[in-house]
């Protein structure tokens, strides 16, 4: 049984099974000790104490450790974790000396073998429990062969210490609380030269950093994007201002750094990022609201062009500061090789790619499709994939902008019920698909869907859905887009059951 330990540090019996009408209850500050039985969905340790559940950060299944109470609700509360009494075998050492603060990485303290197995376990679970499908099985994860370095892209937040010194790093989660560190290493290894450079320049220059509280100062965000298949690096200050001060010296100091000595073999881990990274982009982007949303609409260019410049297969992609764009290459390529597959075009189908962003799906798939139509909200990103489209000379395509959910049914309308799709693909937002589109998508009856999810609750929500009207589900297989966070991408065929 989970031991009580008083304030005090002292055991306590008499307040060991504290109960109303037979339910254990506890109060801010008590302490246990716990056996760690599960993670949650957020890479949280879960204990329970007589069926009263505990969530710790930073434990893991398998610990027995010691912790505090921090917030008590009626069937469950939040606990900091105060000392690891037996590790579980799982458990190893941070690469990271900042990960427990960081809110980037939940899972560093976690083998990486395990976090394929929990990831592949949390699909499986919602699948069960939301989804209610007991008769299909998640494929073991496919993970990555170096799981640091990955992330073709950074956005870093700048700010002051408590001693007035520019700082850049990562939040602390939950928090916007600046946790200062240049060499995070799930990031391109390039990113710690160019923040080192941006640092100087603005301390050199007297460049202020931007303060969330009184909305002054100048440079809020660095966004680092970089191409893996041409080595391009786009850096890119989100300012709040109309103009950058001493622009033309950012620009000489940007250029005169070193990148390719931040590749190679950093803290012990290899990466297989492109070393001969130089930058081909340097912009600002223009945002003076007063919000919490990054990234403003307005860009001016710097030096050289607007965009980088990369390469899935054969399809070759502009890259922008506002083109959503899978953060991991290597994985990226082995999903939409997957996608491909799922969809197995033989050259005569029609493709709706909903939610297509900048094109990335649309385009690759494009390559075999007789025609392919895509849609997505953001007006920027139709531009960008419009403009891909250009550039790969594929004339069979079309780009609609607006919401899934209103475009397709609205198209649907103006057609009589005749517009038809052979395949449709799926890459929603974590909130998944409006049950107003899938409606619509059935209606459509596509021989195929492949649906490729960041969340697996709204996946199964929407995969029961999509099967309760006459789909099935082939196969799941999970991709470990996101290695050391508690994130899972999963692409999903369903074919169209006429029996």
């Amino acid at each position: 049984m989970p031991g009580y330990i008083g304030q005090s540090g002292t055991e306590d019996k008499n307040a060991a099974l504290q109960s109303e009408n037979n339910i254990f209850t506890c109060k801010k500050n008590d302490e246990f000790i716990i056996d760690i039985e599960d993670l949650g969905t957020d890479g949280e340790g879960i204990g329970k104490i007589q069926g009263y559940t505990l969530f710790v950060k930073d434990a893991l299944t398998g610990d027995k450790v010691r912790v505090k109470i921090m917030k008590a609700k009626k069937k469950y509360a939040y606990a900091k974790l105060l000392e690891i009494i037996e590790p579980s075998e799982w458990r190893t050492e941070p690469a990271c000396p900042v990960a427990k603060q960081c809110g980037g990485c939940q899972l560093q303290h976690c083998s990486y073998e395990k976090q394929l197995e929990w990831k592949r376990k949390k699909i499986q679970d919602c699948l069960n429990r939301i989804g209610g499908f007991t008769d299909i099985q998640t494929e073991p994860v496919i993970g990555m062969d170096i799981p640091y370095y990955y992330r073709n892209k950074a956005q870093f937040p700048v700010g002051y210490d408590k001693d007035g010194n520019i700082v850049t790093g990562f939040y602390a989660g939950r928090t916007h609380s600046i946790i200062p560190f240049k060499n995070c290493l799930v990031q391109h290894p390039c990113s710690s030269a160019i923040l080192e450079t941006v640092t100087k320049y603005m301390e050199e220059n007297k460049v202020s950093a931007y303060n969330e509280t009184n909305h002054k100062g100048i440079v809020r965000h660095i966004l680092i994007r970089t191409a893996q298949a041409t080595g391009e690096v786009m850096v890119c200050l989100i300012i709040n201002a109309d103009k950058l001060p001493y622009a033309d010296k950012l620009v000489k100091m940007l250029l005169e750094c070193s990148l390719s000595q931040k590749s190679g073999n950093i803290n012990g881990i290899n990466n297989n990022f492109n070393e001969n990274s130089f930058i081909k982009s340097i912009c600002i982007n223009i945002n003076k609201e007063n919000t919490n949303v990054i990234l403003g609409n307005s860009i001016e260019v710097l030096y050289g062009t607007p965009y980088i410049t990369d390469y899935i297969g054969e399809v070759v992609y502009h890259i922008s500061p506002l083109s959503f764009y899978q953060v991991n290459y290597g994985q990226t390529v082995r999903l939409y090789e997957k996608v491909m597959e799922f969809a197995d075009l033989k050259g005569d189908e029609v493709v709706w790619d909903l939610y297509c962003g900048i094109g990335t799906i649309s385009l690759f798939l494009a390559q075999k499709a007789a025609k392919v139509c895509g849609v997505e909200i953001v007006p920027q990103a139709v531009d960008d994939a419009r403009e891909n489209a250009i550039l790969n000379n594929m004339e069979n395509t079309e780009f609609f902008n607006g919401a899934a959910e209103e475009i397709v049914p609205l198209q649907y309308e103006k057609s009589g019920g005749k517009l038809k799709a052979d395949i449709v693909t799926l890459d929603p937002p974590r909130k998944g698909c409006d049950e107003k589109l899938l409606n619509t998508v059935v209606n459509m009856q596509p021989a195929r869907i492949v649906y490729v999810s960041c969340d697996p609750a709204t996946l199964a929500r929407d995969l029961k859905y999509l099967c309760n009207r006459g789909y099935e589900v082939g196969k799941v297989q999970p991709y470990d887009m996101f290695g050391q966070s508690c994130h899972i991408e999963t692409v999903v065929i369903l074919s169209k059951n006429d029996k």
